[in-house]
Formats: structure tokens, sequence, C-alpha cells
């Protein structure tokens, strides 16, 4: 079984998907995670990847696919999460293409969708509960109009999949879980 969950910067896409992985006994693909453990490793992919962040941009798709690659490749379940993953169109394609050659499919869509202005207040207290580098308000702006841009058109192909489901994201956690 695989489950994607999709949202806007700040939607609680890691807060949801983390729950699911109790639930379902899934591993969660956090983009997120893989990019920020590469800067935590001080590679020099991760110093890409804080350039990028901090200037409110996506990563790479080329970066992004082959962490994504890899995780997979070393993983052994086939119940998984993805969680921030895919952003793009590209991201969206090598998804199914991994998938396939293992015989396996997207089951579920899960779009956390949340107004701007809650995405803003989010943000502001992760930053300050978390400490994350690339919270500050500028870039949250920025990841926000990227998302809508880069992403919105993923969310699009992947609607009319049978599994889709959006989600009201302003709800409680509980709620939305």
């Amino acid at each position: 079984m695989n489950i994607i969950i999709f949202g806007p910067p700040g939607a609680g896409k890691g807060t949801q998907a983390k729950i699911l992985v109790h639930k379902l006994n899934c591993f969660q693909v956090s983009t997120g995670e893989m990019l920020r453990d590469e800067i935590k490793k001080d590679t020099d992919i991760g110093k890409k990847i804080i350039n990028n962040m901090n200037n409110g941009k996506f990563v790479e798709d080329e970066i992004v696919n082959k962490l994504l690659i890899k995780l997979i490749s070393e993983s052994k379940t086939n119940r998984r999460i993805f969680d921030g993953y895919p952003r793009t169109i590209n991201q969206a394609k090598n998804l199914e293409n991994l998938l396939s050659k293992s015989n396996q499919k997207i089951n579920y869509i899960f779009f956390l969708n949340v107004k701007k202005k809650s995405i803003i207040e989010r943000i502001e207290k992760r930053k300050v509960l978390e400490n994350r580098s690339d919270d500050d308000g500028n870039t949250i702006l920025k990841r926000y109009d990227i998302y809508m841009k880069e992403t919105k058109p993923v969310l699009d192909f992947y609607s009319a999949h049978k599994g889709f489901h959006e989600i009201d994201g302003s709800l409680e956690i509980d709620q939305i879980t």
C-alpha cells in the first residue's frame, strides 16, 4: 500500500504521516527529512539543498529523485506514506516508474487543503517550536507561491485518481486523522 499526502508547506503533512505510520504500520517517506539529513551531514548536496531552502525554492528534481531512489531501494517494505513527494510532474512520473518496477501503485492520495493565512500562522508557530531555518516569513510566502505554481499541477494530475480525497486541513489534528 502506498499513500501520498499532499498539501502546501505547513499543512500538516508530516504530522498526519507520523500518525498514519503507527495506525497503518507503514514507512514514512519524508523528502523534507531526507533533505534535512543531507544538510546535517554537511555534504555537497546538503549545501545545495540549504541554499535552495533558505531562498524559498524547492530542491531540484534530480537531487530529490536520487535520494528517493536510494531510500526505496534500501527499504524492506512496500507500505509507504509519501510526505511531501511528489512536488512536480517530473517527480510524479519518477514515483510512478519506481513503483511500477516492483509491481506497486499509489493506493490513496490525501490532499490537506489549508488557506494561505492559516499556513503562515502554523509555520510561524513551527519555527518557534522546531527552530527550522526554512520557516522565516519571506521564505514561507515564497514556498507557498512555488507550491501553488509547481505542485498544484501534480495535484490536478492525481485528482482523477480513484483513491483521491480532499480533506479540510484547517481542522484539529485528530479530526484530520
